[in-house]
């Protein structure tokens, strides 16, 4: 009788888990089954460089799937029956059954943060947003990006490195950088006035308009364009389905990445909710990829008649790029703590784009998995 493992997602996670988990089966009747919405591999670390009107290298999922065995399903999914085991999709099949199934359907931006979000800002969560917004840099003068944390730092400067003609400011709620080493922050801020980004910290926004921010405290913010960057929010179909969810909506998964509801789920990405050393896993391409791959082996491991093995998720480092010849490399202890230990200039510029070309490597080849993943 043939294994049916249905992964939802080609993401970071999703990818690894599918070809990861066709390789460790290859010669047995399993067939592994990859569903997304469409038919490339986004890189989304990447993203700001697009908007920013930068080519990407187009990444074709069935070329990175040529070899594998995985079946490609390009469809949306709409709905779970977790009794029947079923995923509902909206073009054909419409329907596909799974003994086990991994939920890798990642996170979008949350729009609901303030009002006026959808109607009046720009975000950097899909390809086609970041289309949006690169068509819209070439005609503006001025961009308020909103958002301290990697995504919005990252922009704010990709932007006005790119676009030196271009009135550029970061607006955090909070202090920029604040979870970095004294010596990566004064890196960071040296970068912002290197480049000429204006930084407003500790400023909560109460609303977006057509003409720009309003802020907690009334001040009115001028800005022909506005990017959202604060904060990601995961799908609500795990939530919907009756999947446990924490209060965020991310699948709770036990220490192999396994539903805690539904023991036939594994739960990677964005979309869960593991357990690290230092608490909770944090949305980044830095933890999705690693639970792929070891959600993958978990998969064969339970059809082998195994216990899975516990997960082991740990960091390394963060790295943020500050245009294309500059950034800083945050080293950190596995809980994700800083170190004293920082590279910055070209070479953490260097040192990341390497990280982020080879993470597309492992794509294409799902190897055994290493700390630099």
């Amino acid at each position: 009788m043939t294994d049916r493992i249905v992964v939802l997602g080609a993401g970071y996670a999703g990818l690894g888990a599918a070809k990861r988990a066709a390789r460790r089966l290859q010669g047995t009747d399993a067939q592994v089954t990859l569903v997304n919405a469409s038919d490339r591999f986004v890189e989304r670390v990447r993203l700001h460089q697009l908007a920013a009107g930068q080519p990407l290298p187009d990444l074709p999922l069935r070329d990175l799937l040529d070899g594998t065995g995985v079946e490609l399903v390009v469809a949306r999914v709409t709905g779970l029956d977790l009794d029947a085991r079923a995923v509902r999709l909206d073009a054909a099949p419409y329907s596909l059954s799974y003994d086990v199934l991994i939920y890798a359907l990642g996170s979008d931006a949350d729009r609901d943060g303030v009002p006026g979000i959808g109607e009046h800002a720009f975000t950097l969560a899909s390809a086609g947003e970041a289309a949006r917004l690169r068509s819209r840099l070439a005609e503006t003068g001025s961009v308020v990006v909103v958002g301290g944390g990697l995504t919005g730092i990252e922009a704010a400067t990709e932007f006005a490195a790119t676009h030196p003609r271009l009135g550029v400011e970061l607006v955090s709620g909070g202090t920029i950088g604040g979870w970095l080493s004294p010596r990566a922050r004064r890196h960071l801020h040296r970068a912002f006035g290197r480049l000429g980004v204006a930084v407003r910290e500790r400023a909560t926004v109460a609303k977006i308009g057509p003409d720009g921010l309003l802020l907690d405290d009334g001040h009115e913010l001028p800005a022909e364009t506005v990017v959202w960057t604060a904060g990601f929010r995961v799908p609500g179909l795990a939530a919907a389905s009756g999947l446990a969810t924490d209060e965020h909506g991310r699948m709770r998964v036990d220490g192999a990445l396994r539903s805690v509801s539904h023991p036939e789920v594994f739960g990677i990405g964005d979309a869960a909710a593991a357990r690290t050393a230092g608490g909770q896993s944090r949305m980044s391409c830095q933890t999705s990829l690693p639970m792929g791959l070891q959600a993958g082996d978990a998969v064969a491991d339970l059809l082998a008649g195994r216990e899975p093995r516990r997960a082991r998720i740990r960091y390394v480092w963060q790295n943020i790029s500050l245009g294309r010849h500059d950034g800083v490399t945050q080293f950190t202890r596995a809980d994700d703590s800083p170190l004293g230990a920082v590279l910055t200039g070209r070479a953490s510029a260097t040192f990341k784009e390497a990280i982020t070309r080879g993470t597309v490597w492992r794509m294409r080849h799902p190897g055994p998995y290493g700390p630099g993943a």
